[in-house]
């Protein structure tokens, strides 16, 4: 048994990349690449969160635990599971707001190449043209045109230039597409 746990704790070791048996973790987390927008709506929900839904919340469950037998109290119970859920988006905005790399496409400057907050016009086989915009991971809006950085769409357009044509992997099968235009705008969210 003791040679069991010794190769598992071996093989987790090695798959965190550390070996050295000190606990830390080397691997590096991916960047949390954030437009200005992007960052302030984040910041706007978690102060919201805490700030205003979450004390009026625990008002409501404290209330609802003062009435007396918790186990049929529908407001103590669904104030509960939602209070849990408000703590639990707190943590996942707190962790992403933590280290933000935050990017404002409007100071890039003039450039025909694509990067992160690029807003890019291309034309596909068909003929049809297409814009996005390459944003974070938590700014994705595929109604206007809001793709993550690591969508395959924006990893397919990064790096490359107006005029460029490649072919891209598609459900429907391979197609070609045309880079025809590439600005750095602000971009806009949700108002």
């Amino acid at each position: 048994m003791a040679k069991a746990i010794s190769k598992m704790t071996m093989s987790r070791r090695h798959a965190s990349g550390s070996g050295s048996g000190d606990g830390e973790d080397t691997v590096q987390p991916a960047k949390n690449y954030l437009t200005p927008e992007g960052y302030a709506r984040l910041k706007r929900e978690l102060i919201h969160l805490l700030d205003t839904e979450r004390p009026e919340l625990v008002k409501v469950v404290s209330w609802a635990a003062s009435n007396g037998d918790r186990s049929e109290n529908g407001d103590y119970l669904y104030g509960k599971k939602r209070l849990r859920e408000i703590d639990r988006r707190i943590h996942y905005l707190n962790k992403r707001l933590d280290n933000p790399v935050v990017v404002d496409p409007a100071l890039r400057g003039e450039t025909d190449q694509i990067f992160f907050g690029a807003t890019v016009d291309y034309m596909d086989s068909d003929g049809d043209e297409h814009t996005v915009s390459i944003v974070g991971v938590d700014e994705v809006d595929p109604a206007r045109g809001h793709v993550s950085w690591i969508s395959p769409i924006a990893k397919a357009l990064l790096k490359r230039r107006i005029g460029d044509e490649f072919e891209f992997v598609t459900p429907g099968g391979v197609d070609t597409l045309e880079i025809t235009d590439v600005r750095y705008i602000p971009i806009l969210g949700e108002s």
